[in-house]
This record gives structure tokens, sequence and C-alpha cells, in this order.
């Protein structure tokens, strides 16, 4: 009886003190997910694996409810013990990203995955991604040394590594990702512009040297080809996710009309908007960019009353690479940006995506939530 009322009395204060409007959103979000994972996988189900036609959607629900429960658990964490726990799960994480090389699974030419009993199918980067913010902020905002360049170079050895690892899978998409993440982290410390730019500008350049000269990239180069030059013949993806979305109009064809599921491979996580779009129409995207930015909006509020630089640092960090993701992953669909591979936070499906979107929202619940004095 004592141990369900201490549940109970935690649970309790883990409610009041909770932005519940962020946490809302989130849960509106993963729900919108699970229903667009319903409807866009049960026909793949059912057609190439020859069996029942929830299978990917089961698979779904599973991952969200793990997610939920990372969700709680980082939320409900004291500070002390959140940055504690971070640095523990991100030397994990980069470890299993260390040996993505050695005893990685290949898919399409890209070892990304490890594959284990208990973690079927898992892309360590996605998990890692939360933990680099909170490693990052942490340097950037020490007390420890008040060199501000000396912080960033840190900054850039801890995830150097990360960027190398990235490069030998290939994942150019997610390199991308860690570097706009970190360079958005030092701009908000207050970097010298021009300094700023620099680094930037020796990033871009550190890629197009990859894309161009590197043979391991030479994917990159033809997608890049292709998007520039639609008649190459190389963009079959991008042209019926296109077309996907001219046909649904504005308010869609209707639930399960929709053909690009059927003619695109993995087109229910990096396609997941043009289904959406072909089945609900452009007003259904509009209403997920709406929910998109409120969240932003709503986190960015808290951000500006914070007066801690490190929780500042952490959560414009989080918000960045959400906010980031989603506009790489709408930009591929409408063609935007060549196509990367990225899956859109809080509804593509994915197990490692799922993982780790929720990672980043429990620590955003536990960084928002009113804090007793």
């Amino acid at each position: 009886m004592n141990q369900f009322s201490l549940i109970n009395k935690l649970y309790y204060e883990w409610w009041k003190n909770i932005d519940k409007s962020i946490f809302f959103l989130i849960i509106i979000l993963f729900s919108l997910g699970l229903f667009f994972s319903l409807v866009s996988t049960s026909l793949i189900a059912s057609d190439k694996l020859n069996t029942n036609s929830y299978y990917f959607f089961l698979r779904h629900l599973l991952y969200t409810f793990i997610g939920i429960f990372f969700i709680i658990f980082f939320s409900t964490l004291n500070q002390k013990n959140l940055y504690r726990i971070s640095t523990v799960l991100f030397l994990i994480c980069f470890i299993f990203l260390a040996l993505v090389p050695i005893i990685g699974i290949e898919v399409k030419g890209s070892k990304r995955w490890v594959d284990f009993i208990f973690l079927p199918r898992f892309q360590p980067i996605e998990v890692l991604k939360p933990f680099i913010i909170i490693m990052i902020a942490s340097i950037l905002s020490s007390e420890k040394s008040s060199n501000v360049y000396y912080k960033y170079l840190l900054s850039f050895i801890l995830i150097a590594p990360i960027i190398f690892l990235l490069i030998t899978q290939p994942d150019i998409g997610q390199t991308f990702l860690v570097i706009l993440t970190w360079l958005s982290l030092i701009f908000i410390s207050g970097i010298n512009l021009i300094i700023f730019f620099l680094f930037f500008g020796l990033m871009l350049l550190l890629l197009l040297y990859l894309i161009f000269f590197v043979p391991k990239f030479s994917y990159i180069l033809v997608r890049l080809k292709s998007f520039f030059d639609p008649s190459s013949g190389n963009n079959y993806q991008s042209e019926k996710a296109s077309e996907a979305i001219i046909n649904g109009g504005f308010f869609g064809k209707g639930i399960g009309e929709g053909v690009l599921k059927n003619r695109v491979p993995e087109a229910h996580t990096d396609y997941i908007i043009s289904i959406i779009s072909e089945e609900f129409g452009v007003i259904a995207i509009i209403l997920i960019l709406f929910l998109f930015l409120i969240f932003i909006y709503s986190v960015f509020k808290k951000v500006y009353l914070e007066n801690k630089e490190r929780i500042k640092l952490i959560l414009v960090g989080c918000v960045s690479l959400i906010l980031v993701q989603a506009m790489i992953h709408i930009g591929v669909n409408i063609r935007l940006f060549p196509t990367t591979g990225m899956t859109l936070p809080f509804i593509s499906y994915g197990g490692s995506s799922i993982i780790s979107v929720s990672i980043l929202s429990g620590i955003i619940l536990n960084l928002t939530k009113r804090r007793i004095k």
C-alpha cells in the first residue's frame, strides 16, 4: 500500500508540473503517426508478407508504447540525473555506432543498422542524436573555462568521430543533420558570425568533396544529378511522390485509395507525407505543419522564460533537430531537396526513429516543466 501511494504521489507530482500543452501536442502527433501507419501499411503487409494486414501497424503501435515509456522516464528525472544518464547513454550508443561497420547489416549498399534479438534493425545514430545535443550543450555552457573558442573546439572534437562513422556507413543525410544541429547550437551560444560562417563553409566543402571525389558517395551524386535534371531517369521515387501529392489535390482521394505506398519501397517511412497528401489531401499536410509549428512555438516560449544557458541550449537543440528533420523530409517529398531517406518525426514508421523522437520529447518535457523552488 505504501509503495502504491508513493507511485501515485510521484505520478501526481509529474502530472502537476509538466507542460500539458506540449504533452498533448506530442500525444496528438504520435496518434496521427499511428493512424497514418494503419492506412498506409496494411496493404503492404498483406501483399508482401502474406500475413495479417496489421503487421506494420502493430509494430508501430508497440514502438509507440515503448516510446511513451521513454517519454515518461526522461521527463520524470531530476535535472542532475538527466545529465548523468544522458552521458552514460551517449557512450553506450556511440559504442553501438562504432560497431556498425563491424557487425552491422547492409541494406541497399549502406551499413546503418545492427541486428540484435531484443533490438531488431536498430539504428544507433537515431538514439544517439538526443544525447549529442545534451553533450554539446553541456560543453558550450560549462563554467570550467571562459574561453568560448576552446568550447567550440571541444564540441567539434565530440562530433568529429560521429561524423566519421556516419560517413563510413555511408549516411550523408544523418551526417548533414548532426552538423546542422551542432551549427545551430554554436550559433545560439553567441558565436562570432565570421567564425560561424567559416565553420559552415568548411563543413559544406567537406560534404561536397565527399560527394564529388569519393567513389563510396557516388550514389549521392546520382541523386543530385537526377534532382537537377529530371530527364536523367534516376528519380523514379521523387516523381511518384510528386505525382501522389498532385493527384491528391486539396481533399485527397480517400482512405486506401492511394497507390504510392504500393509503388515506392519504404514509402511509409521516407515518403509518408506524400502518402498522406494523396489520400487525405494538402489540407492534412497543412494540419500536420500547423501542429509542428504550435509545438515549436510552445517550446520556444519556455526557452524565452528560461535563465539557465544549458537548458536553453538543450531545448533549442531538440527543437532544431525535430524542425530540420521535418523540413528535410517534406522538402524531399515536394522535390525541394534530393532524396535523403529521412523520416518525419512522430509520424513515420520506424522503431529507431520513434524511440529517438520519444527521448527528445521526454527531455523537452523535463526541461519545460514547472520547477518547485
